[in-house]
């Protein structure tokens, strides 16, 4: 089961843009907080960007003034705009928000399956 889906990735000179989507699935009824994480050959996963359930945004140091996430007013879809790309922020692009439920049960798979995103230069 998963409940969050990437799409939006790709190859792309650096210098230039992408803009992932994360979307939860219809049996997801509330969804707090949402990241994104990413993964670089060799390195482990780290945090991006995170949005509150309020929209209040966070960025990790190498991203901030470049990437710029945003969420829809349903709070089921999550944004991540990436501008000026970089070599190294080539990496697998992962959506996950640790808080979420159906109308039954919270929700324990928490991650998406990543979108490959791929700058060169």
């Amino acid at each position: 089961q998963v409940d969050l889906v990437e799409s939006g990735g790709g190859l792309v000179l650096a210098g230039g843009s992408l803009r992932l989507s994360c979307t939860a699935s219809e049996r997801i009824t509330t969804i707090g907080s949402m990241y994104w994480y990413r993964q670089a050959p060799g390195r482990r996963r780290e945090v991006v960007s995170e949005i509150t359930e309020r929209g209040t945004p966070t960025y990790a140091d190498s991203v901030r003034g470049r990437f710029t996430i945003s969420r829809d007013g349903d709070k089921r879809s999550s944004y991540l705009q990436m501008n000026s790309l970089k070599a190294e922020d080539t990496g697998i692009y992962f959506c996950y928000s640790p808080r979420m439920t159906t109308a039954w049960n919270v929700v324990y798979n928490q991650w998406g399956q990543g979108i490959q995103v791929t700058v060169s230069s």
